[in-house]
């Protein structure tokens, strides 16, 4: 009879361990899930953040080409200032914007980001002395960062350094040296229709 109550608590026992254990497996499901859900809004979030400092950039490169057009330079002197003041109020505006958002870098990645900013920045440097020369080397490099057959040839060297970047940095690199090929190209265009305003200037002086 005793040994029936021992069996008997025993079992009592047993059940109520392992309905404990079921329990506890239920809540680390529920919490696994809880994260699970918690992951996809951050990367959410962190897209929706390198979409806004895309953005970001791209209105302070717009709001710049119109200070720099030579559109604006062909207006009355009057309207040729209201326009730069709503330009420079709206680029004002725009860098009150503060977004950033972190990749997370090993060592190696750290170092590939340093050696591709130490090109590019070392090209953007000599661009006064050699504009054409410096787009085209910073079309190679562009060329390295893309995925299709590109139309220039492509350097190497910077190939090899981009794919030791982070996922995230490549991008980046592959924007901002977009970014300064455009730039340069605006550049161009400007100098080329202040040069032939000039040749028509003096054309117009010669009687011709």
């Amino acid at each position: 009879m005793a040994q029936a109550k021992i069996n008997a608590k025993m079992n009592d026992a047993s059940k109520g361990k392992f309905s404990r254990t079921l329990s506890m497996a239920d809540r680390s499901g529920r919490l696994l899930e809880s994260l699970d859900q918690i992951e996809t809004r951050v990367e959410a979030l962190r897209e929706e953040a390198s979409a806004m400092e895309q953005e970001r950039e791209c209105l302070i490169e717009m709001i710049q080409s119109i200070r720099n057009s030579q559109e604006l330079r062909s207006v009355c002197d009057g309207e040729r200032e209201e326009l730069s003041l709503t330009a420079s109020r709206l680029l004002g505006r725009t860098l009150t914007v503060s977004i950033s958002v972190d990749t997370i870098r090993n060592e190696q990645q750290e170092e590939a980001l340093k050696k591709a900013t130490a090109i590019i920045d070392e090209i953007t440097g000599k661009v006064l002395e050699d504009m054409e020369g410096a787009r085209k080397r910073l079309q190679a490099l562009h060329a390295a960062c893309v995925t299709d057959a590109p139309p220039v040839p492509l350097d190497q060297k910077f190939q090899s350094v981009v794919i030791s970047c982070a996922l995230e940095d490549q991008k980046k690199i592959k924007r901002r040296l977009e970014t300064l090929i455009r730039n340069m190209d605006n550049a161009q265009k400007t100098i080329q229709i202040m040069d032939n305003q000039k040749v028509d200037h003096s054309c117009l002086s010669n009687g011709k």
